[in-house]
């Protein structure tokens, strides 16, 4: 049926015909038009088409808020400002897209920030990092990673340097247990590192940053501090930076009560037993189990660290749960007997120290 056929139905059946010849398209349509349910002057019902207009009058409350309906679910752009609803301006200047943009969350729970860190383009994280409140910067997705850990894991140093300087807690832990400076120490990430420890003066005239005190003897799930990762990697000056900055020398992981310096010598690391040594440790430090670092040296027959240690007066008699001292775990081994002083005599098992 033509255009012009379809109208002319239209018309007989509603008896009336809009402006420029534009035929309605039933009596539906009259709810539609300004008035409501009021029919407009000189318009002329059917008896027919009458009675329709007022069963659909009364059956009013079934209508819904779909394309039946008339009303509009809200209002059009290009209405006068006086009409639409009015609504908080965005802050900042953003606009409501944008604010949607900056909240979108992914089903692996990263931001945009995340993601924008992920994908390695950190203008867009500078961005969002300069519009967002600090809070909104230290969500952590489902491994439990900030954008800082991200940051760090990707070394990202203008990215990590915006977080610090917009105060987010640098202290959150990963599902690993890991805060960012853990992972820079992994990383071996010096420059992250002293970002992280240090941070860099905000511009002028910008307020100082909100303060959170970074914890250097937090350990991770595995009971590592950052000091106890940065040896094991036998990166000295990593090493350097966490004890200048307060880490404790002889802190203990968490599973045996190893300190850095026993982990040291597990590694076979001469050099950094000597620059431990050097910093301060403590020589005669002991594990839960009572071993002492000259224990595990003796014990795995690196006779070059034994040497070191006990240069450095590491007590040759001190046992461990097992009763044993460096002495006895030598025992049979000329080279490393020879360097531990035979100082003690044992009568029935036990030592019994000689006096001049």
């Amino acid at each position: 049926m033509s255009r012009a056929a379809g109208g002319e139905c239209r018309k007989q059946a509603a008896g009336w015909e809009g402006e420029d010849g534009q035929c309605d398209s039933g009596i539906e349509s009259l709810r539609s038009l300004p008035g409501g349910r009021e029919i407009p002057p000189g318009v002329e019902i059917p008896p027919a088409a009458a009675e329709t207009f007022a069963d659909t009058t009364a059956a009013e409350e079934r209508l819904d808020s779909s394309y039946g309906s008339g009303a509009l679910p809200e209002a059009l752009p290009e209405l006068p400002a006086a009409c639409r609803d009015e609504e908080p301006p965005p802050p900042e200047g953003l606009s409501r897209q944008q604010l949607e943009a900056l909240a979108y969350v992914s089903e692996d729970g990263d931001t945009l920030v995340h993601l924008a860190i992920i994908h390695c383009v950190p203008a867009v994280a500078l961005c969002c990092i300069a519009q967002l409140p600090r809070e909104a910067l230290e969500i952590q997705n489902d491994l439990f990673q900030t954008p800082l850990h991200l940051a760090v894991y990707l070394e990202q140093p203008s990215v990590i340097q915006a977080l610090i300087h917009k105060g987010v807690n640098p202290g959150l832990q990963d599902h690993n247990g890991n805060t960012p400076l853990h992972l820079a120490c992994e990383q071996q990430c010096l420059q992250c590192a002293q970002q992280l420890l240090q941070g860099t003066a905000p511009p002028e005239g910008m307020a100082q940053p909100h303060g959170h005190r970074q914890d250097l003897q937090l350990q991770n799930w595995q009971g590592l501090a950052c000091l106890h990762i940065s040896t094991l990697k036998g990166n000295i000056p990593m090493m350097s930076l966490l004890l200048e900055c307060g880490a404790n020398i002889d802190v203990r992981e968490g599973t045996s009560g190893k300190t850095p310096l026993h982990l040291a010598v597990e590694c076979h690391n001469r050099k950094a037993v000597q620059f431990l040594l050097r910093s301060g440790a403590y020589v005669d430090a002991q594990m839960y189990n009572g071993c002492t670092p000259l224990h595990l040296a003796v014990g795995r027959k690196d006779a070059a660290i034994a040497a070191i240690l006990s240069h450095s007066g590491a007590d040759t008699l001190l046992r461990n749960m097992e009763n044993e001292t460096a002495q006895d775990l030598a025992d049979g081994n000329d080279d490393l007997l020879a360097l531990l002083p035979f100082d003690d005599l044992k009568i029935s098992g036990k030592p019994v120290v000689c006096s001049e």
